[in-house]
C-alpha cells in the first residue's frame, strides 16, 4: 500500500513538473540587462544640438548618393532632432509631451476602427503604372519625436525638379500628401512649403478617376477631385488630389503617384511636410508602385543616427516572423498573429481572444509606426504589469508617470537585471525584447518606466518604442512581417 502511494506522488509531481514546463519559454534568456548610465546619457542628446552645424551638413549630404547593395540607394541624413533641437526645458517635460501626442495619436487609431467596424470599405485600387521596380528604393529614416509628433521622417523630393522636404512615415494610413500653397491654414514645417507652379508633374486628378473614387471622403469641383482626411485627433488634411513624381535618394523617382495637395491642414506634424501612407489600403505608397515588400528599421527617438526605409528585397533569413493577417472590413491596418506574452520565460494566462479579429472587424493586434507606447487590452497589461512587478522587486519603486503606472528609481544603479518580456506568434515564434525596449528613462534624473500601456479599447497595438533597432519587414506576398535585431 506504502508501494502505491509513494508512486502516486511521484506521478503527481512529475505531472506538476510537466505542466510547469508547457508554461516556459526554454528558448529565450529568462532575464536581460539594461544599462542605466548609458539610457540616461541618450536622454542628453536633444539638448546638446548645433542646429546651424546640422543644418549645413544636411544640406551637403542631399545630393550624395551610395550604393548599399547592387540594387538600392542610400542616401545619408539627420535626425529631426539633430535637426531641430527641441523648445523642452528638460527630458521630463519631453517625454510628458511625447505622451501627450502619443495618447492622441492612438485616440485616432481607435477612432478609425470605431467609424468602419459597421461597415467593409468599399474599392480596390490597380496599382499606378510605374516605370520603376519597388526593389530600387530606400530611403533613409529618422526620429521626429522633438518636432511635434511622435512619428518617424524620411527625406523625399515631391515634383520635378524634386522639392525635398520630410515626410511622417505612416504605417496606420494609406493616403499620401503633402502642404502645398497656396495655404488657407497651414502648420509649421521644416522646408519651404510646396509650389504646385513650380513643377512640372504636377497633374490634378479629374472626379470620374478610380484614385478619387478610392478616397473615403471626396468631392468634385469643376470635374477636379477635392480629398479630405481626419485622424480623429482633430488632426486634418484638406486640398486637391493629385498625382505627382517622387524622388528617393535624389535620382530614383516613381511616377503617377495619387498625394493630396492639403491647402487646410491641422495637427500634429509640425516640422514634416505631409505624410507618406504605408498602410495596406489601395491608395498606400506601396500598394501604388505594387511593392511585394517594404522594411524598416526605427532608430532609437533621441538618436542623431540614421536607418532606412527599403522597398523590395527578402526578410532575413535569421528573422523571427509572424503570420500577417488582414482585417476584411479595414484594410489599412497590418495585424499580427499574436498568441501570448511572455515574461521570465513564463507564458502569462490570457485567452486567445484578447488577442483575435472579431468578425465584425474589431479588436486584433496591430503594429504601427506612428504609436510610441504599446497599448493592450487592460485586462492584459495587468497581467503582464503584475508578473513583471514580481520579477522586479530587487528595484527601488518611484512614482507613476502619466500613463505609465510603474516606474523605478535606478539613479544609484549601474546595470539592472530585469525579466525578459516576450511577444509569442501564432507560428510558434518568439520575440524577446531588449530591456532598453520597455524599461525607458523618462527624465535624466534615473526615474525608468515600464513602457506599457492599457486600453480600454479593443484594439491593440504595438508601438514604435518596442520596435526601435530592429529591422521590421513587411512581406505582402507572402503575408509576413519578420523582425531583424541589429539590422538597422
Amino acid at each position: 500500500m506504502a508501494t502505491s502511494n509513494s508512486t502516486s506522488s511521484i506521478f503527481f509531481l512529475v505531472l506538476l513538473f510537466v505542466t510547469a514546463l508547457s508554461r516556459t519559454t526554454p528558448d529565450a534568456s529568462r532575464t536581460t540587462f539594461l544599462s542605466v548610465p548609458s539610457s540616461i546619457q541618450k536622454t542628453l542628446n536633444p539638448f546638446s544640438v548645433d542646429s546651424s552645424q546640422a543644418v549645413k551638413s544636411l544640406k551637403q549630404d542631399e545630393n550624395v548618393i551610395s550604393t548599399s547593395s547592387s540594387s538600392s540607394l542610400s542616401l545619408q541624413l539627420h535626425s529631426r532632432v539633430s535637426v531641430r533641437g527641441t523648445s523642452h526645458r528638460d527630458y521630463n517635460s519631453l517625454t510628458l509631451a511625447r505622451l501627450e501626442r502619443d495618447s492622441a495619436r492612438v485616440k485616432s487609431l481607435q477612432t478609425r476602427v470605431d467609424l468602419v467596424v459597421q461597415r467593409i470599405t468599399k474599392s480596390d485600387l490597380k496599382p499606378v503604372e510605374v516605370e520603376f521596380q519597388a526593389e530600387e528604393l530606400e530611403g533613409p529614416i529618422i526620429s521626429g519625436t522633438s518636432q511635434g509628433s511622435g512619428e518617424y521622417f524620411s527625406r523625399i523630393g515631391i515634383g520635378h525638379p524634386p522639392n525635398q522636404v520630410y515626410m511622417v512615415l505612416d504605417t496606420g494610413s494609406d493616403v499620401n500628401w503633402i502642404q502645398c500653397a497656396p495655404c488657407a491654414d497651414c502648420y509649421q514645417q521644416a522646408d519651404p512649403i510646396f509650389e504646385p507652379a513650380s513643377s512640372s508633374t504636377f497633374s490634378p486628378l479629374t472626379c470620374d478617376t478610380k484614385q478619387c473614387q478610392s478616397l473615403d471622403v471626396s468631392e468634385c469641383r469643376n470635374d477636379t477631385c477635392l480629398y479630405e482626411v481626419s485622424y480623429g485627433d482633430g488632426s486634418y488634411t484638406v486640398g486637391d488630389f493629385v498625382t505627382e513624381r517622387v524622388t528617393f535618394g535624389g535620382s530614383a523617382s516613381v511616377e503617377n503617384v495619387a498625394i493630396g495637395c492639403g491647402h487646410n491642414n491641422e495637427g500634429l506634424f509640425v516640422g514634416a511636410a505631409g505624410l507618406l501612407g504605408l498602410g495596406g489600403g489601395a491608395l498606400s505608397f506601396p500598394s501604388q508602385i505594387n511593392a511585394s515588400s517594404f522594411s524598416y528599421c526605427l532608430v532609437d527617438r533621441d538618436s542623431d543616427s540614421t536607418s532606412t526605409l527599403e522597398f523590395g528585397g527578402v526578410i532575413s533569413p535569421d528573422a523571427v516572423t509572424a503570420p500577417l493577417i488582414r482585417n476584411s472590413k479595414l484594410d489599412t491596418f497590418y495585424y499580427l498573429e499574436l498568441t501570448g506574452l511572455s515574461v521570465a520565460g513564463n507564458l502569462l494566462s490570457v485567452p486567445p481572444s484578447a488577442f483575435k479579429v472579431s468578425d465584425n472587424g474589431d479588436g486584433g493586434v496591430i503594429i504601427d509606426s506612428g504609436t510610441a507606447v504599446t497599448r493592450l487590452q487592460t485586462d492584459v497589461y495587468n497581467t503582464l504589469r503584475d508578473e513583471f512587478v514580481k520579477g522586479t522587486r530587487h528595484l527601488p519603486s518611484t512614482n507613476s508617470v502619466a500613463l505609465f503606472d510603474t516606474c523605478y528609481d535606478l539613479k544609484s544603479m549601474k546595470s539592472v537585471e530585469v525579466p525578459t518580456v516576450s511577444f509569442h506568434f501564432s507560428n510558434g515564434k518568439e520575440l524577446p525584447l531588449p530591456a532598453k525596449n520597455y524599461l525607458i528613462p523618462v527624465d535624466s534624473s534615473g526615474t525608468f518606466c515600464f513602457a506599457f500601456a492599457p486600453t480600454s479599447s479593443s484594439l491593440s497595438i504595438i508601438g514604435n518604442v518596442q520596435q526601435q533597432g530592429t529591422r521590421v519587414s513587411f512581406d505582402l506576398k507572402n503575408s509576413l512581417i519578420g523582425f531583424s535585431s541589429n539590422k538597422c
